[in-house]
C-alpha cells in the first residue's frame, strides 16, 4: 500500500502536475479574444489564482480509472470556465469586492464588462465541450450549468431569509457546488470510458466532495483568520446568507440569541459579528458544521473503494481530507 497522501493542496496534486501545466495552458489558449476588455478580465482572473480543486478531480478521476490521453486536460478546462463564470457573476450579485485577498474584477473593470464576460467564459466552455466530441459530456455539462443555475437562484431568495432551515440550505449547496464538482468526477470517468455504474460511483465521490468544501467554506466565514482567507470574517452574515452555522445556532440557541441571529441575516448585520460568533460557538454550531462536513468527506472516500490502488486514487483521497482541514 502506499502511503497516506498528505493534506498539502501542492503534494497532493503532485501526481498531475504535468497534467495541470496543461490545463493552464489550454485555459490561457481558450481564454484568448479579439475583444480586449475580455483579454484584461482573463489576465485578471488567472492572475488571481485559486485551489483549481474542480479540474484536478477531473484530472485525478481520469487519470485513476486508466484515462492515458489528452482529453482530462480539455475538460478540466471547461469545468475550470464554468466554475469562474459562476464567480464573476457571483461577486457581481453580492457586490463583492474581494476574493483571495484580491480586488474582484467587477470592482476593477465594471459590473456590466463583468457579466458579460462570465457570458463568454460560458459559451467558451460549450464550445469545448463539442471539441471533446461525446454527447455524454456536453449532457453531464448542461444537466450541471442547469443546476448551478437553479442554486444561485434559489440563495438570492434565501438572501435576509432567517426561516432557511438545513434542508434548505443543503439544497442549494448541492445544486450551486457539490453538481459541479460532481460533473468533474463523472468527467473524468467518462474520459476513461467507464461503464454507466461506474461513472455513478465516481460521481458520488464529487458530488460528497462538493458537499464537504462547500460546508466548510461556509464555515471558514466565521473561523478563518481574515490574512489567511483574503477576505474579512462575516462576509456571508453581511449578504444575509443563511448559512449552517447561523441555522444550527438559530435551532438550538436561546430566546435572544435567536433574536440576534434573525435580527443580522434580515438587515446584514455585520457591525453585529462578535455577538453573532459568540452565538455560534456556545451552541456548538461550529462543531456540527465541521462534523457534517466531515461525514461527507468520509461519503467521498467510500465512494473511491473499487478504484484501483494508485497514486491518483491517493491523491483524491487527500483531496476529501484536504476539503475539511483546509484554513481558506
Amino acid at each position: 500500500m502506499l502511503a497516506p497522501p498528505r493534506t498539502d493542496l501542492k503534494s497532493l496534486l503532485a501526481p498531475i502536475a504535468s497534467d495541470m501545466a496543461q490545463v493552464d495552458a489550454v485555459i490561457r489558449q481558450r481564454l484568448s479574444s479579439e475583444v480586449v476588455l475580455i483579454n484584461r478580465i482573463g489576465e485578471h482572473i488567472i492572475a488571481a489564482g485559486g485551489k483549481r480543486m474542480r479540474p484536478a478531480v477531473v484530472l485525478l478521476t481520469g487519470r485513476a480509472l486508466g484515462c492515458a490521453t489528452a482529453e482530462p486536460a480539455l475538460l478540466a478546462a471547461v469545468v475550470e470556465f464554468i466554475h469562474t463564470a459562476t464567480l464573476l457573476h457571483d461577486d457581481v450579485v453580492d457586490g463583492a469586492d474581494r476574493r483571495r485577498g484580491l480586488a474582484t474584477a467587477n470592482h476593477v473593470f465594471g459590473n456590466p464588462g463583468t457579466v458579460l464576460s462570465g457570458d463568454f467564459l460560458y459559451s467558451r466552455a460549450f464550445q469545448m465541450m463539442v471539441d471533446a466530441g461525446r454527447m455524454s459530456v456536453m449532457r453531464v455539462l448542461a444537466d450541471c450549468t442547469n443546476a448551478i443555475a437553479q442554486g444561485e437562484v434559489l440563495q438570492l431568495m434565501h438572501i435576509g431569509d432567517p426561516e432557511v432551515g438545513e434542508e434548505r440550505y443543503l439544497r442549494v449547496i448541492e445544486l450551486k457546488t457539490a453538481r459541479l464538482f460532481q460533473a468533474a468526477a463523472q468527467l473524468g470517468a467518462i474520459a476513461a470510458d467507464a461503464d454507466e455504474p461506474r461513472q455513478a460511483r465516481i460521481a458520488r465521490y464529487g458530488y460528497a466532495l462538493g458537499m464537504a468544501f462547500q460546508i466548510v467554506d461556509d464555515l471558514l466565514d466565521y473561523t478563518a483568520a481574515p490574512e489567511v482567507s483574503g477576505k474579512s470574517l462575516g462576509t456571508d452574515l453581511a449578504e444575509g446568507k443563511p448559512t449552517l452555522p447561523l441555522i444550527h445556532a438559530m435551532k438550538h440557541g436561546n430566546a435572544a440569541q435567536t433574536a440576534l441571529i434573525q435580527d443580522a441575516i434580515r438587515a446584514g448585520r455585520a457591525d453585529r459579528m462578535r455577538e453573532v460568533l459568540a452565538a455560534v460557538e456556545s451552541t456548538g454550531a461550529i462543531a456540527y458544521s465541521a462534523a457534517l462536513a466531515k461525514r461527507y468527506a468520509q461519503d467521498a472516500i467510500s465512494a473511491l473503494g473499487e478504484v484501483p490502488d494508485s497514486p491518483h486514487k491517493h491523491a483524491l483521497i487527500g483531496l476529501a481530507r484536504f476539503a475539511v482541514e483546509r484554513a481558506h
